[in-house]
């Protein structure tokens, strides 16, 4: 491959980094740039590449919140850490409602809705309803701040949110964390529980893909996949410590009104080529 290909794979990890933790859809943005530039692999590939190089982007989370994820401690503590075994669990009632849902319908789903109308729609519906809720919420306290206050029920209602993420645009981490905070949760918590959330997702993901394309990669495909996931995974450090520490001052309206933007562009650029 010549350099403007590898290029376009340092692009895309880009993208993928920057858009699977901010709530503003990851496939979308991902449809919109593949518009722009084409990768020359095959359709196959394709498909399983946009997948794959979330690993990087998922890796990011593990990294940075390794302290809150790793379950186990001393021998002088115990070696369990009761309340990170509690926060698995409570990842795993999330996992169960995609897990029903996303499995048997995942590839018919992309074949009705991986399309430019259903992408502009979702971004534009989701970019209101980010809106509606901050003004709702206005002055109002959050309920649930700690993971401890977190209960499995309300860990359930949230992976049901994230079953409308099966349709393309809506957003993994914008669907988590509307529902989470419909139901009380404060932004910090509500986006770190969506970060949480992505592993099973995600890595559950990735694998079905490689096992749908199978393991014999030629040693440039190989190059790809790891140039995009590393790409991805340092994109994504910095993409999460901003937006950890912007919504510590803020709301997340900027990034609704972004999506409704978005959705117009979209909308406009694919009637106008039409």
């Amino acid at each position: 491959m010549d350099i403007l290909e590898w290029l376009k794979v340092l692009l895309l990890g880009i993208v993928e980094g920057v858009t699977e933790w901010l709530p503003i859809s990851s496939t979308g943005h991902m449809i919109l740039i593949e518009e722009l530039i084409h990768l020359n692999v095959s359709d196959e590939f394709m498909e399983m590449f946009r997948v794959v190089i979330q690993l990087g982007a998922i890796l990011a989370v593990v990294v940075l919140y390794f302290g809150k994820l790793w379950p186990f401690t001393t021998p002088s503590k115990g070696w369990i850490k009761k309340d990170t075994w509690l926060l698995w669990f409570k990842v795993l009632a999330a996992v169960l409602p995609a897990a029903i849902i996303g499995l048997p319908f995942d590839d018919k789903l992309d074949a009705m809705f991986y399309n430019y109308q259903t992408v502009a729609v979702t971004l534009i519906v989701y970019g209101v309803l980010f809106i509606i809720l901050e003004n709702r919420n206005k002055g109002k306290n959050p309920r649930v701040k700690t993971f401890s206050q977190l209960s499995f029920s309300m860990a359930f209602f949230i992976g049901a949110f994230q079953v409308l993420a099966l349709i393309p645009g809506t957003s993994r981490s914008g669907a988590t964390i509307l529902g989470a905070m419909l139901l009380g949760l404060s932004r910090p918590l509500a986006a770190e529980f969506s970060f949480f959330l992505g592993i099973p997702v995600m890595f559950g993901a990735s694998l079905l893909k490689l096992v749908k394309f199978g393991f014999a990669f030629t040693g440039t495909e190989i190059a790809i996949l790891l140039v995009g996931m590393v790409t991805a995974f340092v994109i994504s450090i910095l993409a999460i410590r901003f937006l950890m520490g912007y919504i510590r001052r803020n709301d997340f309206k900027v990034f609704g009104y972004y999506r409704i933007i978005l959705g117009i562009l979209v909308l406009t650029y694919f009637i106008l080529l039409g």
